[in-house]
Parts: structure tokens; C-alpha cells; sequence
């Protein structure tokens, strides 16, 4: 036991105080993640819409999510995390408020749209900001300390969500609004003084009265290994976001599963990420190659969904949550990681921004090839589609986050070799 509590306090160890206060500010946000998980329930049960309408809606809250990681991530570069932050909450947790009056199809599609759209404005600047604030050398830990407080807010979420939902699903939407202003506002009252919006950009040298020009600024959509990254990145979102489009659909239909025994579910998997992410990051994170790390993590979602085929049993929704917080814990770090390592200060921002664009394209796509094929076909094609995209999706992974790494060797060499040239001459 001493031998656990050990590992565990050093897996948490050495992280600034700044990355610790952002972790709570998500930790209060994500513990009102409510809307999202039932999102898909409350159209089709409440409101009486189809099963395609359903998948239009949650659509275009992707695409929302799409334009905002792009807006997010452009706002970030040229105002800074700090303001993109505060106003992406604040204005996030009012127009909860306004969804929950919106019933008519188009007036809700618009609702979702817009709602999506400031939402998804906090991710890029989000990461910006754990970046900033975050040691070098503890990188990962700082994302994975800010991703268990999002996983133990979505395991408290769904789970309240699901016992407001049999109450009324009015609720759900009053709630998230109520814990996005509240972040909003603690937010606020710690980092307006320390808001690091601008980095830090140390001047360039002088010698003979000549500046020298300052290197060109790469952007993330001239690079041609992170397009390829980024795009696997919404392959591997489009299977994931079954959780929250498709799999509540299945517990209902397959399972004839109640509200909170639905949000109890999903909970778990906030629960699982919450209480090993941090730990294995630290174990696995200096010992083994993102690139393996990332494909397996990828391989064992797969599973997670074609297993669901194979066995007929309550317990098998639990077996497979299991193995979808692993695939989980052992990916999503990682690509995070990955993405803050192959950016810079001054394009952060950007390529932060077409991190979330991948995941945000996923949230268009995954809920609408999800509903279709399940209305065509059923559910076990869709599970079985997902198991193949997920081989498909690791083989890439490997290639291109091997060539990613084998990059970044070669160019640390090349820089420690010139800055041993520079000393010895």
C-alpha cells in the first residue's frame, strides 16, 4: 500500500500551482457535463424526433465544435488564453439557458450550433494555456493532471445528469449552464493577474547593429506529417464519440437501460481515467514510444466496441467501458503531447487549434455515420465498422508518430551539435 501512495505522489509531484488551478477550473466545468451525454435521448425521447433528426443535431454541434477549435485557436494566438477562456465559459454557461426553451427543429439545430461554437472556443486556448503554464520537463503530467479533473467532472456529471434527467431533463441544461459560469468566474478571480497571454518572447541579438530576421513560423497546415496526424486524430474521435452519440442509444435500445443507469455507466469511464491516467503516464510515459503507446491505446478501443458483438451480458458494458478508459489513458495524453512538442510560443495557438479541429470534425461525423448505419444496417455493423477503422487508424498512428519523433531526434542532435560548435569555437 505505502508502495501505491508513493507512486501516486509522484506521478503527481512537481507540477506548478498554475497547472493545479486549471485543473480545477475544468473540474468545476466538466462536473456539469450533463447535456452532452444525453443529448441524443432528449432529442429523440423529449422532443420526439427521429433517429436521423437525432444525428443531424448532433452533427451540427460538431460543426459548431469545428468552427470554434478554429475561432478558439486563432483567438488565442492574437488576444491571448485568457480572454478566449473567461468569455467561452461565461458565454457557454448562459446560452445553456437559452437551449433549454428551444424546441422547434431549426431553432434548435441553430441553439446547438451556436452553443458548440463558443464551447469548443475553451479547448484550443485551454491547451495553450497548460502549455504556458506547464515545466517542460512535466508536459504530459500537466495535460494528464488537467484531463483527470475533466474525467472526475465527467464521472460526477453523467452520473447526476442521469438521476436530473428522470426528474426532467430541463435540469440537465440549468445545471451545466450554472457550472460553466461558476468556472468561468473562479477562473477569473485566480488568473486575471497572472494571465501570460502574451508569451514571452526573449529579443533577438544584436551584433554590428544588424537583427537578424526572425525565422519563418510554421503553420500547422503546411506540415504535412502533423495533416496526417491530425486527420488519424478524428479517426480515432470518430469511433471514441460513440460514447456520447451511439452507445447511450444501444443501452437503451438493446439494454433497455434506465437514465442513471445510463449516466452510472458513463461515469465510469470518467471514474477509471480519473483514477489510473495519472500514474501510467508517469510509469509508462519516459519508458515507452508515443508511437506504440498511441496505437495500442487506438487498438484496445477497437476492441472495446467488437466486443459488444460477441458477448450478450449486462457485464460486458462494463468489461467494454474497462477497455475503452484504457484505450483512453493510453492515446489521448499522449496525442496532446505530441502536438504541443511540434509547435512553437508563436503558433501554439494554431496548432493546438487543428488538434481540436480533429476532434471537433469527429463530432460532425460520428454521430451521423453512427444513427445511419444503425438505421440501416444496426448496431452490430456499427460496432464491427469501428473495429476495423480502429486497425486501420493504429497502422497509421505508428507510422506517422514514429516519423514525428524520429524527426524531433534529429533536429535535437543537430542543435546540441551546433551549440557544441558554437562553445568550443
Amino acid at each position: 500500500m505505502k508502495k501505491v501512495l508513493l507512486l501516486y505522489r509522484n506521478a503527481f509531484g512537481g507540477l506548478s500551482k498554475p497547472a493545479w488551478m486549471m485543473s480545477l477550473v475544468m473540474l468545476i466545468n466538466r462536473s456539469g457535463s450533463m447535456v452532452t451525454p444525453f443529448l441524443s435521448l432528449y432529442v429523440t425521447d423529449l422532443l420526439g424526433y427521429s433517429l436521423q433528426e437525432a444525428g443531424i443535431i448532433l452533427s451540427i454541434y460538431g460543426i459548431g465544435s469545428v468552427c470554434g477549435s478554429f475561432l478558439g485557436g486563432w483567438l488565442t494566438d492574437k488576444i491571448g488564453h485568457f480572454r478566449v477562456q473567461f468569455v467561452a465559459l461565461t458565454l457557454g454557461g448562459l446560452l445553456y439557458f437559452v437551449l433549454l426553451n428551444l424546441y422547434q427543429f431549426e431553432y434548435l439545430a441553430m441553439g446547438v450550433f451556436i452553443l458548440s461554437l463558443v464551447n469548443d472556443c475553451l479547448r484550443p486556448a485551454n491547451a495553450a494555456s497548460i502549455a504556458y503554464y506547464a515545466k517542460p520537463e512535466n508536459m504530459t503530467r500537466a495535460f494528464s493532471l488537467n484531463r483527470m479533473a475533466i474525467n472526475l467532472g465527467f464521472s460526477v456529471g453523467p452520473a447526476v445528469g442521469g438521476l436530473l434527467a428522470a426528474i426532467s431533463y430541463r435540469w440537465l441544461f440549468i445545471a451545466d449552464g450554472a457550472t460553466c459560469i461558476a468556472a468561468g468566474i473562479f477562473f477569473f478571480l485566480y488568473f486575471r493577474k497572472q494571465q501570460g497571454h502574451r508569451p514571452q518572447r526573449k529579443p533577438a541579438a544584436v551584433t554590428n547593429n544588424i537583427t537578424p530576421a526572425a525565422p519563418a513560423v510554421r503553420s500547422p497546415y503546411r506540415d504535412a506529417y502533423f495533416l496526417i496526424f491530425a486527420a488519424l486524430c478524428s479517426c480515432f474521435a470518430i469511433i471514441f464519440f460513440q460514447l456520447f452519440s451511439t452507445l447511450p442509444l444501444y443501452y437503451r435500445q438493446a439494454y433497455a437501460l434506465s437514465e442513471s443507469s445510463i449516466g452510472a455507466l458513463m461515469a465510469l469511464n470518467g471514474l477509471i481515467v480519473f483514477l489510473l491516467e495519472m500514474i501510467t503516464v508517469y510509469i509508462l510515459g519516459e519508458k515507452a514510444k508515443k508511437s506504440a503507446l498511441v496505437a495500442t491505446g487506438v487498438l484496445i478501443l477497437g476492441v472495446s466496441f467488437v466486443l459488444l458483438n460477441l458477448v450478450q451480458h449486462l457485464s460486458v458494458l462494463y468489461i467494454s467501458m474497462l477497455l475503452l478508459s484504457i484505450a483512453e489513458i493510453l492515446a489521448m495524453p499522449f496525442m496532446a503531447t505530441i502536438t504541443v512538442e511540434r509547435s512553437g510560443e508563436s503558433n501554439r495557438g494554431a496548432y493546438m487549434g487543428l488538434y481540436t479541429i480533429s476532434y471537433a470534425i469527429a463530432h460532425v461525423f460520428a454521430p451521423f455515420l453512427g444513427t445511419t448505419l444503425i438505421a440501416a444496417y444496426g448496431f452490430s455493423t456499427l460496432w464491427w465498422a469501428t473495429g476495423g477503422l480502429a486497425v486501420m487508424t493504429a497502422v497509421g498512428f505508428a507510422w506517422v508518430v514514429g516519423k514525428i519523433e524520429q524527426e524531433r531526434t534529429s533536429k535535437a542532435i543537430i542543435a546540441a551539435s551546433e551549440a557544441k560548435g558554437i562553445a568550443v569555437g
